[in-house]
């Protein structure tokens, strides 16, 4: 059985530290410094990764090489199932039109002002996607529908990837805090409370701090009560549902209460320079040529939606909301559920740190999230045909799917396999280990532990599953609130979603931006420095300052 090394550079903690987070600089510098593509980033970060798994934490090459296999495997099934149903249910609403539509129907009901478009669709909308799917979808999706409503490219991705962090701990229906509840063994409302009494504050902020990056502070002086609309309704209910409903459903609630505000508030209101900030609406349609495409979208926009074709517009993300939902609470997932007890790893690799064995339980799910995506698409498709689209397209949907997602795909498998490889050698015990010695600031510090591992998963959920434990040891030792760490572990990792490389390349992938997304860390980098700063203040004025706030 082999043994992990906590300190296994200089018998120095500090020492070790540093060289093990060489594979995490790897990734960032080459994404955002070099600026090569995400996939050959990654994989640069997991063959650094794997030579000092092996020659510095001393793991033998076996358990290293199965760990990364067992990542690339959960990479594939069941987060890339999750991601590439979710694009080709977008997909077959681009190839139907239906897409078309739903941008046309925001051109007819909501102000042709782009801060108005960007907390509808970047912030109310892409909430609603993260809590059904999350994985990179709202990302690739939301951009997608900025752009037809007149984004530059680059302008789109950043924008959603900095909305894509308040509702990501309560994501695919609370996944990240019931797995949180999992491996601390906390009580479940008590976590999800805490965390909603976190993620909530950045959601009344993120709004006006967007926009501000957007468009500067002038623009904030005239849009800042549809800022306000969308931050508060969006905030309060995130709050009242995680403190006293439970994790799965303030997402979900959340973003369709601030959807359905800003949109009714809009009706009644709009920013006096909205001229200056006029939209120039594009075709939705990637696959239309430029002049037909621009010629063809001038001419449907001055055509209002018809009832009918309004519904036919919202299907698609109505009927995976509700599909995923019923699915989630009748616990289809479970059923034909496998474990399989990973070969020449489950139990093989010795927990120094927890003084117990590492199990490597690998569930399959046939019928997990993913499936439940796939059932709403060929809902989605059915309808699509039945009101007159070709048959076509349906297979045209998911050869779009293969050519936006084949990068982001071993992307995803690259930095999934260096996140299980950092887990099962120690490295990232040693990181933790580390972190959590920091003493009185431990609070503050606490944030990063969450956001580093989910910088190299992507994932809330396997954030908690490595680093979730450890914050609750780290708080009984230091006597600080084990609820609160916790809590924070999975509130600190949503400030990394907008730098991960698995984010990034799902989204960038289907905008045209494939291989550009060095540009998109440069913008969005000390975005997610500045806010996980900004929560560590926050968790040290909960520990010190206002203890009673913490649930017991």
């Amino acid at each position: 059985m082999f043994h992990q090394l906590l300190t296994p550079v200089a018998n120095n903690l500090l020492l070790s530290f540093l060289v093990g987070i060489i594979p995490i600089a790897v990734v960032l510098i080459l994404l955002g410094v070099i600026r090569l593509p995400a996939w050959l980033s990654a994989l640069a970060g997991l063959i650094v990764g794997l030579l000092i798994a092996v020659f510095v934490w001393q793991m033998p090459f076996q358990l290293a090489a199965s760990s990364t296999i067992n990542g690339m495997t959960f990479a594939l099934w069941p987060v890339m199932w999750i991601v590439w149903n979710a694009m080709w249910l977008y997909n077959v609403a681009v190839r139907s039109g239906k897409f078309e539509l739903f941008r046309r129907w925001m051109v007819h009901n909501v102000p042709a002002d782009r801060r108005i478009l960007l907390l509808i669709i970047g912030f109310s909308f892409g909430a609603l996607m993260e809590g059904i799917s999350g994985f990179g979808t709202p990302v690739a999706i939301c951009s997608a529908l900025l752009i037809g409503l007149g984004f530059e490219p680059l302008d789109a991705i950043v924008m959603t990837l900095i909305f894509n962090t308040t509702p990501v701990a309560f994501g695919a229906l609370g996944v990240p805090i019931t797995t949180l509840h999992g491996v601390t063994n906390l009580p479940t409302l008590a976590l999800s409370a805490m965390v909603g009494r976190q993620l909530p504050i950045f959601s009344l902020l993120l709004p006006f701090y967007a926009l501000v990056v957007y468009a500067g502070v002038r623009s904030l002086r005239t849009c800042w009560p549809a800022a306000l609309v969308a931050g508060l309704s969006f905030a309060l209910t995130q709050f009242a549902v995680s403190n006293f409903i439970g994790p799965e459903l303030p997402d979900v609630l959340a973003s369709l209460v601030s959807l359905l505000c800003v949109i009714l508030f809009v009706q009644v209101w709009r920013p006096r320079d909205t001229a200056e900030y006029m939209a120039a609406f594009a075709s939705a349609n990637p696959n239309a040529g430029s002049s037909t495409g621009s010629e063809t979208a001038s001419q449907a926009d001055a055509e209002r939606p018809t009832l009918g074709q309004t519904l036919l517009a919202w299907l698609p993300w109505l009927l995976v909301s509700a599909v995923v939902i019923i699915w989630t609470f009748a616990g289809v997932a479970k059923i034909g559920q496998v474990n399989v007890a990973w070969p020449n790893l489950h139990n093989a690799i010795y927990l120094t740190l927890y003084k117990k064995p590492y199990a490597a339980i690998y569930t399959f799910q046939p019928l997990g999230t993913g499936t439940a995506i796939l059932l709403a698409m060929l809902l989605t498709a059915a309808v699509m045909i039945a009101s007159g689209a070709r048959p076509a397209i349906l297979w045209q949907a998911l050869a779009d799917t293969w050519r936006q997602l084949r990068y982001a795909i071993l992307t995803v498998m690259f930095i999934v396999g260096l996140a299980y490889l950092f887990n099962y050698s120690g490295m990232s015990y040693t990181i933790g280990l580390a972190i959590s010695s920091l003493g009185v600031v431990f609070p503050f510090f606490s944030v990063f532990l969450g956001w580093i591992a989910c910088f190299l998963s992507g994932s809330d959920t396997s954030s908690n599953a490595l680093f979730g434990n450890l914050q609750v040891v780290a708080a009984q030792q230091l006597k600080l609130s084990p609820i609160l760490m916790a809590a924070t572990n999975s509130s600190g990792a949503v400030m990394s979603k907008m730098i991960s490389p698995q984010n990034l390349t799902t989204g960038a992938s289907t905008i045209g931006l494939t291989g550009k997304e060095g540009l998109v860390v440069r913008r969005t980098f000390w975005h997610s420095i500045i806010l996980a700063c900004l929560l560590g203040a926050i968790v040290m004025a909960q520990q010190y300052l206002v203890p009673g706030i913490i649930p017991q």
